[in-house]
């Protein structure tokens, strides 16, 4: 929820300490890294987080061109929209030094603006705006130290002794549904709004999310190899990456491991398979004869109420996320069988938290959609990304909600995604 001046400053502060905790030892080499389409280098993205932040919350106007810059050249550096993604390794970047500096000096003016304009309803927003988007760059750097082999900022000792879980389905009852975010809800991004009617049917949905154990069935099976469990575009990007098992795993002398950052541990087997892709997920509903449900299917589940008519924030009801109800803000997944308090009414586990879970949904607009100010949110993603819902392990509290909307193209493997399934009936 949007906050006041006060709370604002102090979010400011934790966002940009959770960033700074994620990317304190990414200097030397490691400031631009190697070349991938699936990440940016780093010394890059942590200026773009203070350019974004200036620009929304000091240089903005709702006429005109934006005010001057404290950074000459920032908009020709920084601007993530006109930056083509290939170039950002080779741009004349200022030193780390210097670009903290920009950073210290943009949340510094920011801070100020807030304490002498506290009842200002535009720069409250983008103060939020400029927090939300802090977070989920402080997500993008966590799964970026997995993806190039970094040690885990948020380490925790490794997963021991989980049970096995067997996942049963949660019937959910059909019924009409308020699809999306309200005005009441405070701060919500455009791709939420704005609620509206929709029909549900009955259907069946998984407790908790898809295991390594049960995924290991899929692949024990020769889910990579077997064409007939997989849609057209997903073999032809089996085929393209060759993979032959999720991306992470390894096998030695029968016996299956996974890379967590910069350490090779045993495949924690109660753990929800974690780092699969959307084709993936499908091929996986292929092999278990289940499917993927739809976004829809998804809020329904997590905010359908036992109690009350409508709906709740989270699926276990209004109350602020805590430790006992989900993980987040983590370093590592939990057993799929862990923190019961945060279940659903239906006794769905980990709706929020854990890992992304992808829905069989192409993102797209609600109806009447119309762009909020940061425009290049949502709008250019529409038709080509597929809908993941719920948080990871990684994400900070204060950012997820029912209603939030994650969106990636359907290869991308190395966010911290899983999935739940449905049954076909």
């Amino acid at each position: 929820m949007r906050g006041d001046a006060s709370t604002l400053a102090l979010d400011l502060a934790a966002s940009r300490a959770r960033s700074e905790r994620i990317t304190q030892d990414l200097n030397g080499e490691r400031l631009l890294g190697p070349k991938l389409p699936i990440v940016n280098p780093p010394l890059w993205e942590i200026g773009h987080l203070a350019w974004f932040q200036e620009f929304w919350c000091l240089r903005h106007r709702n006429e005109g061109p934006p005010r001057e810059s404290i950074l000459p050249s920032s908009d020709a550096l920084f601007d993530s929209a006109k930056v083509a993604h290939a170039t950002r390794w080779t741009l004349p970047l200022p030193s780390l030094q210097a670009t903290r500096k920009y950073q210290g000096d943009v949340l510094s003016r920011v801070l100020r603006r807030l304490e002498q304009e506290p009842d200002n309803a535009a720069l409250l927003y983008y103060v939020q705006l400029a927090v939300f988007h802090e977070d989920m760059h402080a997500e993008a750097f966590h799964y970026t130290r997995q993806t190039l082999g970094y040690a885990d900022p948020f380490a925790r000792a490794e997963p021991t002794g989980e049970s096995l879980v067997s996942s049963a389905d949660a019937l959910i009852c059909g019924g009409s549904f308020q699809l999306g975010a309200t005005p009441d809800d405070g701060f919500v991004f455009d791709n939420e709004k704005w609620a509206h009617e929709v029909k549900v049917s009955p259907f069946r949905i998984a407790k908790t999310a898809v295991t390594n154990a049960d995924y290991k069935e899929f692949v024990d099976a020769g889910g990579y190899t077997r064409r007939e469990w997989w849609s057209e575009q997903g073999w032809a990007w089996r085929q393209a990456a060759r993979a032959e098992a999720p991306r992470y795993w390894l096998k030695d002398i029968g016996a299956w491991s996974v890379r967590r950052f910069d350490r090779t541990t045993p495949l924690p087997l109660g753990h929800p398979v974690i780092h699969v892709n959307w084709h993936e997920a499908q091929a996986y509903g292929g092999f278990a004869q289940r499917r993927l449900p739809t976004e829809i299917e998804w809020e329904y589940a997590a905010s359908k109420s036992a109690s009350r008519p409508g709906k709740t924030r989270y699926p276990w009801g209004e109350t602020q996320p805590a430790e006992k109800h989900t993980n987040l803000e983590a370093g590592a997944t939990l057993g799929v069988d862990a923190l019961p308090d945060g279940d659903s009414a239906a006794g769905c586990r980990q709706l929020i938290g854990n890992v992304w879970e992808w829905t069989a949904s192409t993102f797209g607009p609600y109806p009447d959609f119309l762009s909020d100010p940061y425009k290049e949110y949502s709008e250019p993603w529409f038709g080509t990304h597929k809908v993941l819902r719920g948080g990871s392990f990684a994400t900070p509290r204060r950012l997820i909600r029912n209603t939030w909307r994650n969106f990636y193209t359907p290869d991308r493997g190395d966010i911290f995604a899983g999935f739940r399934t449905c049954a076909l009936d």
